[in-house]
């Protein structure tokens, strides 16, 4: 997948690619640096092989429960599928017991495993799981040594700042992290009390950052180039995770990356072609789901993909109420067809919708 767009000349605060080091997970190498988020819900299969498609460097599963890979639960199988295109790619494991994390890491280790301390929902935290792991440092410290030392391909982690301002120990688990042979780890600039509430601290990366030698990637609010120059120059992070900055622009971490290369700021895909990337992309989760759960699904990428475009209300509206899977497809094509009979050409603004991930 690619398209067609001149860059546009900027002024970055952020050094290029030339003068960044390639980011190295183990054995992995990145030449590029800004990652797909995993995000519960929108990161699946069909999302993932778009945003790899533009040209991504790396993407991560959704949040997939460990004893749920063990049990193989078709959920889960679902899941976890890959396609040959999203490699170097990684599967989101979370759970509270080092030895199922770690068996669930085995059964993915031709994937990849990185493992979530950073999510903030409520009944992730009831199980002891997700970013209730912050307060649990020996726990945590468990569940990190047995599924490092479980597979030979590099785990990396993902977390918050910490429960909440008052306990930020985000940098003293990195640290715990990096001993017990975890490779990458990203951190989330708000803490499990913050949800998504208030913006993301990039500066607190740092502190992280200078606690390891280990790559330190910088995670929320980075939706647009100016996000990028200040996340990376704030936090000193080697690279930048885009979880919401994407809702229904596919193409952004290619964007972000062609940026940081130092070729300026790269326009979205022309109507003509979003028209197509939406088809695409809607095709391929009817596939991938079927036709019932595939159009219910499908619905709050559509809206995405319009948000900012002239009487997207409208379109949103009748496409939610549509149950007819070939009449949403001629109202995409309608939609945008009409856009470009009457001059349209870009979005008038853009708009990061809310929702959980990063």
């Amino acid at each position: 997948m690619s398209f067609e767009g001149q860059p546009v000349e900027t002024t970055m605060s952020v050094p290029p690619r030339a003068m960044r080091a390639p980011i190295r997970i183990g054995h992995i190498t990145l030449d590029d640096h800004a990652i797909l988020a995993p995000m519960t819900g929108v990161s699946d299969l069909p999302f993932r092989k778009l945003v790899k498609g533009f040209g991504a460097p790396l993407v991560v599963s959704e949040m997939i429960a460990s004893k749920a890979v063990i049990l193989e639960t078709k959920n889960a199988i679902r899941m976890a599928q890959m396609d040959a295109i999203e490699r170097p790619f990684s599967v989101q494991l979370a759970g509270c017991d080092p030895e199922v994390m770690a068996e669930a890491a085995k059964l993915n280790e031709d994937r990849g495993a990185d493992i979530n301390f950073g999510c903030p929902v409520k009944k992730v935290v009831n199980g002891m799981a997700g970013s209730a792991l912050m307060r649990e440092e020996g726990l945590a410290e468990r569940i990190l040594e047995a599924t490092a030392k479980a597979v030979k391909i590099p785990v990396t982690l993902k977390m918050r700042m910490g429960w909440d301002h008052q306990s930020l120990n985000a940098p003293k688990l990195a640290k715990i992290a990096e001993n017990v042979g975890i490779q990458m780890i990203t951190i989330h600039g708000r803490t499990r009390c913050q949800m998504y509430k208030g913006s993301a601290d990039w500066a607190f990366v740092k502190s992280v950052k200078d606690a390891v030698n280990v790559p330190i990637i910088v995670n929320g609010d980075i939706t647009n180039y100016e996000d990028i120059d200040n996340a990376l120059e704030q936090s000193g992070a080697a690279g930048i995770m885009i979880g919401r900055g994407t809702y229904g622009r596919p193409w952004f971490v290619n964007q972000a990356c062609a940026y940081i290369r130092g070729e300026g700021r790269m326009p979205d895909p022309a109507l003509d072609i979003q028209r197509d990337i939406v088809l695409q992309h809607y095709e391929e989760m009817l596939s991938y789901y079927g036709e019932i759960n595939g159009l219910r699904i499908a619905r709050k990428h559509i809206g995405w993909y319009a948000s900012g475009l002239h009487d997207s209300a409208q379109y949103r509206q009748k496409v939610n109420t549509s149950t007819d899977v070939s009449a949403v497809k001629i109202m995409i094509r309608d939609y945008y067809d009409s856009l470009l009979e009457r001059g349209y050409t870009q979005r008038a603004h853009e708009k990061v919708m809310e929702g959980e991930g990063e």
